[in-house]
């Protein structure tokens, strides 16, 4: 463990997460690409816990248990990594969960495949919400705390994938490790790219690499959105980094200016793919073997292969794409999607 990582006033967690992972060099895709690309392997975080929400879960789970929760609340849309392993990391913990998924049609809900499948498979109970509800999910998500606490039971609420200030603490550690992995590299410009879905990674990126001092290195975050906007995921992560310094003061500050958000490859929206950004998923597979997601990493990396179309020198020399999982993902609608590509 770094010397700055140990100073830092983290809370208490429980393990869940196989960590440290390794940062992996991705040769051909470097060579096709034009610049070096090394791979933070967070996918391989656990096999049924894959993915960046368990390194969050760590800090929220042992927050909830503090609290004597015996059930906990997530929400997220009908293929959730994040409430999979929120689900799967209850159930490794003696608690129950509750999981509250976004679809189309609430009467109609969609087949128990992918993570649908794994989050049945850990005994959560899901409760389907259309997307016009999604809009009060807060709301929702209070009155299931409500109804489980009528009924004798101690719930403890997870904000939409994990991304809150106790949440955040997972990733400003994991900017701890990914500055010891490029201490054994040579200097060079580089940025570390992630999906931004709902703002806790990148808060827990930007914070952890300010307090590594990663920027003297030359080294910067960029996150690249699969929904909503930059100006929404400015405002989230700068306030999800406000509210973790006011209750773990720091000598650090997160402003506007330190969020970089590269917009703009939303496409047909959030979880919709265009073959374009699933062919990059096939080509980044059959270079490299890394299986990205259509949701979140496929997204986020297919705008990383078009901004490099449009800039070469868009990232540096050197990207460090923080691989959040999400394998589990590819089993749903994305099945027949691929099929006609591969």
């Amino acid at each position: 463990m770094s010397l700055i990582r140990s100073r830092l006033p983290a809370p208490r967690k429980v393990a869940l997460a196989r960590i440290p992972t390794p940062l992996q060099p991705l040769p051909r895709t470097s060579e096709a690409l034009g610049v070096e690309v090394l791979c933070k392997r967070d996918d391989l975080t656990g096999a049924e816990l894959s993915g960046n929400k368990v390194r969050k879960l760590e800090y929220l789970f042992a927050e909830a248990l503090d609290q004597g929760a015996d059930t906990v609340i997530t929400c997220g849309g009908e293929q959730s990594n994040h409430c999979r392993a929120t689900a799967l990391a209850a159930t490794r913990l003696g608690l129950g969960s509750t999981l509250l998924l976004r679809t189309d049609d609430p009467a109609r809900p969609p087949a128990t495949t992918g993570n649908i499948l794994l989050d049945r498979l850990a005994g959560a109970e899901v409760r389907w919400i259309s997307r016009p509800d999604w809009a009060h999910r807060d709301e929702l998500m209070a009155a299931e705390a409500a109804r489980l606490r009528a009924a004798g039971r101690t719930p403890y609420v997870i904000p939409e994938g994990g991304s809150n200030a106790t949440g955040s603490w997972g990733y400003v550690m994991a900017a701890q490790e990914l500055a010891d992995d490029l201490a054994t590299l040579p200097p060079r410009p580089t940025t570390i790219v992630y999906a931004c879905g709902s703002g806790g990674t990148g808060a827990g990126l930007v914070l952890g690499a300010k307090l590594a001092g990663l920027a003297a290195r030359d080294v910067r975050v960029a996150g690249v959105n699969v929904c909503d906007d930059r100006a929404y995921f400015v405002a989230a992560i700068t306030r999800i980094c406000g509210d973790l310094l006011a209750r773990w003061p720091m000598a650090a500050t997160v402003d506007a200016a330190d969020v970089d958000i590269v917009d703009g490859h939303v496409g047909l929206g959030y979880a919709r793919s265009r073959p374009e950004e699933l062919m990059t998923i096939r080509d980044l597979a059959r270079r490299d073997a890394i299986i990205l997601d259509p949701v979140y990493t496929g997204k986020a990396f297919h705008g990383v292969v078009t901004e490099l179309a449009r800039d070469r020198a868009r990232f540096g020399e050197r990207i460090v794409f923080v691989h959040t999982g999400g394998i589990f993902g590819l089993f749903g609608n994305a099945t027949a999607e691929l099929a006609p590509l591969l």
